[in-house]
This record gives structure tokens, C-alpha cells and sequence, in this order.
């Protein structure tokens, strides 16, 4: 019987400086240094586009007015998580705000904010011991290797999210954020207040939003 419990960001986290010898152990499997982020476009005003395909208009003001109030720096690129959305569905929505190109990604969530495991997260917390998603702007810090290899540090910005870096909240992958998990049981597992994913989204999310880009992560009523 497979177990789809949390595997999330228990355990003890053990900082690294990121190096070559780190991505030796954990290749990109599209050849791409995940530690080399993609250069920032020339800093200018972020556009206001009605909401780019894919994300639901409201979410997005509220995540370019949480950019806006942080002051996030750079700003070319942020991501929106629409906890909305069943795990099944991509809901990690990675935006270019010059261009509006997004990409999405399937994405985790914690299992105490799921604790029937329906697929839908049905509440947040910032609580410890919660093991539950928490809503708000995060921004990213540093890469560590860690119970899943190599992975990313995240800092909450909001009160709804500040325990974030206390809690051990990060972006890893996880064999049950695997693709494969949907046909066997038409969900995703649960992490433990992580944004766990596929080892190939988990690459390609970091790359881009390395450098202390914004995570915005909320559902809307």
C-alpha cells in the first residue's frame, strides 16, 4: 500500500554553500547549472497586465500588490501558487512580468491543511507542528542539501507566513510530487507545509526564481 503521507520539511536542515561539487551529486537533467539564475531584465517598472493566462485576475493583483509593498527586489519574475486548485492540477504558475509568459508546475501542499486528503487545501497556518500550508509573499534565499537533496530556503514576509523560515519551509522534490501519483490516486501527496514537487519542476522553479525572487501562495474564498 503506498503511502502518500508527509515527508515534507521534517528533519534537520543542514546549510551549505552551494558548489560544484553539490551539483555533481544532483545534475539538472536538461544540462542547466540550477545554482546560475537567470540573469535579471533591466530593472523597470513592472507592467499591469490584466492577469496573464492561466492565473485568476484577483489572485494576481494580490500577488503584484504584495510585490509592490515588500518592494521585492528583482522583479522581472515572481511566482503564484492558487491553492484553489486540487493538487492535481498545475497550480504553481511561474510568471515573466515583462512578457506574461507563465509556466506551471504541480505543486504540494501540507497535510495538515488537508488532513482528509482530498486534494484541496481547506485551511492555512503558521503554526509549528501544524504541518499545514501557510498563505502570504515569501521571498527566496539560499540553496542547501538536505533530506532531499538539493533544495531552496524561503522567508515569509506576511504574519500569516513570518514562522516559514523557523519551520523549515522550502522547496524540495519528493517522489510523491511525482506526475506518475495522479493516475495511481488522482492526487498528489502531502508534504509537511513544503512546496514540494517533481525533481524536474523543483529545477526549473529554483533556476528562475533564485536570487530572492517573490512566492505569492493564497486561495481565494
Amino acid at each position: 500500500m503506498l503511502r502518500l503521507g508527509a515527508y515534507g520539511a521534517a528533519g534537520a536542515i543542514i546549510s551549505t554553500a552551494a558548489s560544484s561539487s553539490v551539483l555533481q551529486l544532483y545534475p539538472n537533467s536538461q544540462g542547466l547549472d540550477p545554482l546560475a539564475p537567470l540573469p535579471a531584465q533591466p530593472q523597470a517598472q513592472v507592467p499591469t497586465p490584466s492577469a496573464p493566462g492561466g492565473i485568476d485576475p484577483q489572485l494576481f493583483a494580490r500577488a503584484k500588490a504584495a510585490l509592490d509593498s515588500h518592494q521585492v527586489w528583482p522583479r522581472d519574475t515572481m511566482a503564484i501558487v492558487d491553492f484553489s486548485k486540487p493538487s492535481n492540477e498545475p497550480r504553481f504558475h511561474v510568471v515573466d512580468l515583462a512578457s506574461g509568459n507563465v509556466e506551471s508546475h504541480m505543486v504540494c501542499h501540507g497535510r495538515g491543511s488537508d488532513p482528509d486528503h482530498s486534494g484541496f487545501v481547506e485551511r492555512f497556518s503558521n503554526d509549528f507542528g501544524s504541518y499545514a500550508s501557510s498563505n502570504g509573499a515569501y521571498v527566496t534565499t539560499d540553496y542547501y542539501d538536505g533530506k532531499y537533496g538539493l533544495s531552496m530556503k524561503v522567508r515569509g514576509l506576511d504574519w500569516s507566513n513570518n514562522n516559514a523560515e523557523a519551520r523549515a519551509i522550502v522547496i524540495h522534490n519528493a517522489w510523491y510530487a511525482e506526475p506518475d501519483m495522479i493516475p495511481l490516486h488522482g492526487k498528489l501527496g502531502r508534504s509537511e507545509g513544503c512546496f514540494a514537487m517533481s525533481r524536474q519542476s523543483q529545477y526549473e522553479v529554483m533556476r528562475k526564481l533564485a536570487g530572492g525572487r517573490m512566492i505569492y501562495a493564497d486561495k481565494l474564498a
